[in-house]
């Protein structure tokens, strides 16, 4: 197994690396961690453990993965970080392993996109294709589904949860649940609309966008209680699944507060 580590890295002698793996100049790789086939840590990286890092993930210079978890209550214990294949970890980008008192380990999953001085709390739940641009930040147990993308200098509030296919607006303040795919923004952020332009590149057929923009209009709108607004949104279209999605997500934790529109839809 042939591995390209640069003299002045430091590789902890229990590091399990893949094939192919490169530790560029000035590198840590500490206890623990496990680093898959063809990943790549450009310089200057550091990584702690226990974490993994699947194969084919390029990892910029000065980017800080799995260190402990930013909390008062933390006392070593052995929580983890897990990264899935392919993700791309830009400059500065902060990953935190769990804490021993929720799941214990922080999830990342395939094929992400995280920008210059993002950060990743501990605890987090990242589906696949997710996008973190400059300086987003997510707390503490947050959930992001797959697609969404998280503006620059938006922060996501800890515990959070953010649907499939969700874009959230740069700045952002994002204190309440976003629904899968909605478009929220500003500060403190709301809904917007939805996330039509994501819709769109990502093919979905001209009959689910109208579906679902038929269906936010009838869940947002002003007349009836949202009880009731619920109940005919489900009537009307429980035979199409991402409705159905967005239905699901609302009941799955109704005692988180739900980022509405500031105004009538």
């Amino acid at each position: 197994m042939t591995h390209k580590i640069h003299p002045t890295a430091v590789v902890d002698s229990s590091a399990v690396l893949g094939a192919d793996v490169e530790i560029g100049p000035y590198s840590i790789v500490g206890a623990n961690v496990s680093i898959g086939d063809r990943t790549r840590l450009i310089s200057h990286v550091v990584v702690e453990g226990p974490t993994t890092i699947a194969e084919d993930c390029v990892v910029h210079p000065f980017a800080a993965l799995g260190g402990p978890p930013q909390v008062t209550f933390y006392n070593g214990e052995p929580t983890r970080l897990e990264i899935g294949p392919r993700n791309t970890i830009r400059e500065y980008v902060t990953m935190h392993r769990g804490t021993p008192q929720n799941r214990g380990v922080t999830t990342v999953g395939a094929d992400g996109l995280f920008m210059a001085q993002a950060h990743v709390a501990h605890d987090c739940v990242l589906e696949d294709r997710v996008i973190l641009a400059h300086a987003a930040t997510l707390g503490g147990h947050v959930v992001v589904g797959e697609f969404a993308i998280i503006g620059g200098l938006a922060a996501v509030h800890q515990f959070g949860r953010i649907g499939r296919h969700v874009n959230i607006g740069g700045l952002a303040a994002v204190t309440k649940d976003v629904i899968p795919y909605g478009s929220a923004w500003g500060n403190h952020a709301h809904l917007e609309g939805l996330n039509l332009v994501g819709l769109k590149r990502r093919e979905f057929t001209r009959e689910t966008i109208n579906s679902l923009r038929a269906a936010y209009r009838m869940l947002f709108a002003e007349e009836g209680t949202f009880q009731e607004r619920l109940a005919d949104t489900i009537e009307t279209y429980q035979a199409v699944p991402q409705v159905m999605e967005i239905i699901d997500f609302i009941r799955a934790d109704a005692a988180r507060p739900l980022c509405l529109p500031e105004r009538e839809v």
